[in-house]
Protein backbone atom coordinates (compact mmCIF):
# COMPACT_ATOMS: atom_id res chain seq x y z
CA UNK A 1 0.00 0.00 0.00
CA UNK A 2 1.24 3.84 -0.74
CA UNK A 3 2.78 5.20 2.70
CA UNK A 4 0.83 7.64 4.23
CA UNK A 5 -2.43 5.94 2.60
CA UNK A 6 -5.32 6.53 4.64
CA UNK A 7 -8.70 4.28 3.96
CA UNK A 8 -11.68 5.59 6.11
CA UNK A 9 -15.39 5.96 5.71
CA UNK A 10 -16.78 8.54 3.75
CA UNK A 11 -17.73 11.85 5.88
CA UNK A 12 -20.33 14.63 4.82
CA UNK A 13 -17.55 17.06 3.96
CA UNK A 14 -15.85 14.60 1.23
CA UNK A 15 -19.17 14.51 -0.74
CA UNK A 16 -17.70 17.41 -3.40
CA UNK A 17 -14.78 15.76 -3.75
CA UNK A 18 -16.06 12.57 -4.19
CA UNK A 19 -18.11 13.81 -6.91
CA UNK A 20 -15.08 15.64 -8.57
CA UNK A 21 -12.63 12.82 -8.21
CA UNK A 22 -15.20 10.27 -9.75
CA UNK A 23 -16.01 12.47 -12.61
CA UNK A 24 -11.92 12.78 -13.59
CA UNK A 25 -11.91 9.14 -12.92
CA UNK A 26 -13.68 7.96 -15.08
CA UNK A 27 -13.77 10.81 -18.16
CA UNK A 28 -11.10 8.68 -19.99
CA UNK A 29 -12.53 4.82 -19.57
CA UNK A 30 -14.05 3.99 -22.73
CA UNK A 31 -17.18 1.74 -21.49
CA UNK A 32 -17.86 4.90 -18.88
CA UNK A 33 -21.20 6.39 -19.08
CA UNK A 34 -20.00 9.52 -18.10
CA UNK A 35 -22.37 9.95 -15.02
CA UNK A 36 -20.93 7.99 -13.08
CA UNK A 37 -20.34 10.36 -10.34
CA UNK A 38 -23.98 11.26 -10.73
CA UNK A 39 -24.87 7.31 -9.60
CA UNK A 40 -22.49 7.83 -6.09
CA UNK A 41 -25.03 11.06 -5.51
CA UNK A 42 -28.18 9.73 -6.30
CA UNK A 43 -26.92 6.18 -3.78
CA UNK A 44 -26.27 8.51 -1.02
CA UNK A 45 -29.61 10.22 -1.60
CA UNK A 46 -31.86 7.52 -1.56
CA UNK A 47 -29.82 5.87 0.98
CA UNK A 48 -28.36 2.93 -1.10
CA UNK A 49 -25.07 3.56 -0.72
CA UNK A 50 -24.71 0.93 2.10
CA UNK A 51 -20.88 1.63 2.42
CA UNK A 52 -18.69 4.00 1.10
CA UNK A 53 -14.99 4.64 1.79
CA UNK A 54 -12.08 6.64 0.63
CA UNK A 55 -8.57 6.87 0.39
CA UNK A 56 -6.75 9.91 1.56
CA UNK A 57 -3.06 11.03 1.36
CA UNK A 58 -1.84 13.93 3.28
CA UNK A 59 -1.60 16.84 1.08
CA UNK A 60 -3.51 15.59 -1.19
CA UNK A 61 -6.86 14.64 0.34
CA UNK A 62 -9.25 12.71 -1.39
CA UNK A 63 -6.93 10.09 -3.82
CA UNK A 64 -10.07 7.21 -3.94
CA UNK A 65 -13.71 6.71 -3.57
CA UNK A 66 -15.75 2.93 -3.58
CA UNK A 67 -18.99 2.32 -3.19
CA UNK A 68 -21.47 -0.72 -2.50
CA UNK A 69 -25.24 -0.82 -2.61
CA UNK A 70 -27.54 -3.70 -1.88
CA UNK A 71 -28.67 -5.84 -4.64
CA UNK A 72 -31.91 -8.50 -5.34
CA UNK A 73 -31.54 -11.87 -6.59
CA UNK A 74 -34.16 -12.98 -7.92
CA UNK A 75 -36.39 -10.96 -6.43
CA UNK A 76 -35.31 -11.36 -2.58
CA UNK A 77 -32.39 -9.96 -0.41
CA UNK A 78 -29.66 -12.63 0.42
CA UNK A 79 -27.11 -10.43 1.76
CA UNK A 80 -25.81 -9.38 -1.61
CA UNK A 81 -24.14 -6.21 -2.44
CA UNK A 82 -22.94 -4.39 -5.90
CA UNK A 83 -19.03 -2.75 -6.12
CA UNK A 84 -20.00 0.31 -8.10
CA UNK A 85 -18.16 2.10 -8.15
CA UNK A 86 -13.94 2.59 -7.55
CA UNK A 87 -12.54 5.58 -8.50
CA UNK A 88 -8.74 6.65 -8.44
CA UNK A 89 -7.65 10.04 -9.26
CA UNK A 90 -5.93 8.89 -12.75
CA UNK A 91 -2.62 10.40 -11.92
CA UNK A 92 -2.47 8.16 -8.94
CA UNK A 93 -3.12 4.25 -11.41
CA UNK A 94 -1.26 1.31 -10.69
CA UNK A 95 0.29 2.71 -7.40
CA UNK A 96 -1.64 0.29 -5.37
CA UNK A 97 -4.86 2.87 -4.29
CA UNK A 98 -8.10 1.18 -6.07
CA UNK A 99 -6.11 -2.45 -4.51
CA UNK A 100 -6.21 -0.94 -1.15
CA UNK A 101 -10.07 0.59 -1.75
CA UNK A 102 -11.01 -2.95 -3.14
CA UNK A 103 -9.25 -5.05 0.06
CA UNK A 104 -10.78 -2.38 2.71
CA UNK A 105 -14.23 -2.73 1.69
CA UNK A 106 -14.48 -6.59 1.04
CA UNK A 107 -12.59 -6.46 4.72
CA UNK A 108 -15.85 -4.51 6.12
CA UNK A 109 -18.79 -5.99 4.53
CA UNK A 110 -16.99 -9.74 5.98
CA UNK A 111 -16.98 -8.20 9.10
CA UNK A 112 -20.88 -6.79 9.09
CA UNK A 113 -22.25 -10.16 7.74
CA UNK A 114 -22.44 -9.40 3.97
CA UNK A 115 -22.68 -12.67 2.04
CA UNK A 116 -21.32 -11.82 -1.11
CA UNK A 117 -20.51 -9.10 -3.96
CA UNK A 118 -21.03 -8.48 -7.04
CA UNK A 119 -19.10 -6.22 -9.48
CA UNK A 120 -19.35 -4.95 -13.25
CA UNK A 121 -15.87 -4.46 -15.01
CA UNK A 122 -12.67 -5.75 -16.33
CA UNK A 123 -12.20 -9.56 -15.32
CA UNK A 124 -8.78 -9.71 -15.25
CA UNK A 125 -8.89 -6.49 -12.60
CA UNK A 126 -11.71 -8.04 -10.40
CA UNK A 127 -10.37 -11.69 -10.68
CA UNK A 128 -7.18 -10.67 -8.67
CA UNK A 129 -9.23 -10.14 -5.87
CA UNK A 130 -11.02 -13.59 -6.06
CA UNK A 131 -14.25 -12.20 -8.20
CA UNK A 132 -15.21 -15.31 -10.47
CA UNK A 133 -17.96 -16.60 -12.46
CA UNK A 134 -20.64 -18.05 -10.41
CA UNK A 135 -22.43 -19.94 -12.81
CA UNK A 136 -26.61 -19.01 -12.73
CA UNK A 137 -25.47 -15.58 -10.89
CA UNK A 138 -25.60 -12.31 -12.70
CA UNK A 139 -27.43 -9.49 -14.33
CA UNK A 140 -28.86 -10.09 -18.00
CA UNK A 141 -27.89 -7.90 -20.77
CA UNK A 142 -24.53 -7.16 -22.29
CA UNK A 143 -22.70 -6.70 -19.09
CA UNK A 144 -23.44 -9.96 -17.80
CA UNK A 145 -20.23 -10.62 -19.51
CA UNK A 146 -18.10 -8.68 -17.30
CA UNK A 147 -19.99 -9.33 -14.33
CA UNK A 148 -18.05 -11.36 -11.25
CA UNK A 149 -19.15 -12.46 -8.00
CA UNK A 150 -17.17 -13.09 -4.76
CA UNK A 151 -18.83 -15.37 -2.42
CA UNK A 152 -18.32 -14.45 1.34
CA UNK A 153 -20.69 -17.05 3.08
CA UNK A 154 -21.26 -19.82 1.14
CA UNK A 155 -23.32 -21.30 -0.68
CA UNK A 156 -23.34 -18.60 -3.40
CA UNK A 157 -27.41 -18.18 -4.97
CA UNK A 158 -28.21 -18.61 -8.11
CA UNK A 159 -30.53 -16.29 -9.79
CA UNK A 160 -30.96 -13.06 -11.80
CA UNK A 161 -29.06 -9.83 -10.15
CA UNK A 162 -31.18 -6.58 -9.69
CA UNK A 163 -29.34 -3.43 -8.77
CA UNK A 164 -30.23 -0.57 -6.38
CA UNK A 165 -32.85 1.74 -8.07
CA UNK A 166 -30.07 4.81 -8.31
CA UNK A 167 -28.67 2.62 -11.21
CA UNK A 168 -31.88 3.18 -12.92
Amino acid sequence: MMAGLVIRPEGAADRAAIHALTQRAFAAQPRADGDEQDLVDRLRDRGELILSLVAELPGKGVIGHIGFSPVMIDGADRGWVQLAPVSVDPPLHRQGVGSALIEAGVARLRQSGARGIGVVGDPAYYERFGFTVVPGLGPDGPEAAYFRAKVLDDPAPCGLVRYASAFG
